[in-house]
């Protein structure tokens, strides 16, 4: 390969770039992981005979779906053995907001965790024609299905988080919440707590085993804001608070000395907060500052 073949294919690679990771990322929830595999297919695409790829972007994104399907096999085997609750990797949708995207879809983080119980070709079919809009013909090829087979599979995935996403909030209303909630959590308010989470709401925290965290969810309205209550006072102590956006929703930065030490979010629908997540695996939060 000459000087000249490596920089066109440079040239190529890092126009589409952005698309790889945002598809990586969505089909794994781990940025970590959705690089790892960008950069795989970066070298893979360096000793493909590229004078028979007619359509690079096309041919580079079916690559990439491809390995996520497979990291996804092992990925679940590896979540299986996780130590608590597996929350998705926050990535910071303010320096890239769409993440290569057409549309802001399927970077939520209750989204995420509705597709990690999915078939990995269901939901690569939901990600490549919700969030980039991809033909049905051209995701049948890219998973090895037909087009009627890639229908059936996005409609099922979009009925599913229909019906556990129970009509969420707007991004404003979900702000207004999650705010609310850290003033409440960080007082140990155990009547305010109540009054803003949902009958059925379900605390998360993905400490990974490397911090402190619950390795179970906890799950029902006064369990969950009894047990923000107990440790309100050691867990808040010299923690500043900003609110930022990750993955195209507002989360709540928490940092001790300048250094992050978990990102919160909140799932809300009409009844309140549904969902609670702690994400406080180290190795998840770089992205903002740990």
């Amino acid at each position: 390969m000459t000087a000249m073949d490596l920089e066109q294919a440079a040239a190529v690679f890092a126009e589409v770039r952005p698309r790889l990771f945002g598809i990586a990322y969505r089909m794994l929830g781990s940025a970590s992981e959705a690089e790892d595999l960008v950069q795989d297919v970066w070298l893979r695409w360096q000793t493909t005979d590229r004078s028979t790829v007619t359509n690079p972007a096309a041919y580079l994104a079916t690559a990439i779906t491809r390995l996520a399907i497979n990291v996804m096999q092992s990925a679940r085997v590896r979540r299986e053995t996780y130590i608590g609750p597996w929350l998705p990797e926050p990535v910071d949708t303010s320096a890239d907001p769409l993440l290569g995207a057409e549309r802001n879809e399927a970077l939520e983080f209750a989204v995420l965790l509705i597709l990690e119980r999915l078939s990995p070709t269901e939901r690569a079919a939901y990600i490549l024609r919700e969030a980039f809009d991809y033909p049905y013909s051209q995701i049948a090829e890219i998973i090895g299905s037909t087009e009627t087979a890639t229908r059936q599979l996005v409609s099922r995935a979009r009925k599913r988080i229909v019906a556990e996403r129970h009509n969420p909030v707007t991004d404003k209303e979900q702000r207004e919440l999650l705010s609310a909630f850290v003033t409440a959590a960080r007082s140990g308010d155990l009547e305010a707590l109540e009054q803003l989470l949902a009958e059925d709401a379900i605390s998360y925290s993905d400490g990974g085993g490397v911090v402190r965290a619950s390795r179970f969810p906890v799950v029902g309205m006064e369990r969950v804001a009894k047990y923000h209550k107990a440790f309100a006072d050691r867990f808040w102590e010299r923690a500043e608070v900003e609110l930022a956006t990750a993955n195209g929703q507002a989360v709540a930065i928490l940092r001790r000395d300048g250094a992050a030490f978990a990102v919160l979010a909140v799932e809300a629908s009409a009844d309140g907060i549904e969902q609670v997540m702690w994400m406080m695996n180290p190795a998840k939060i770089t992205a903002f500052g740990n």
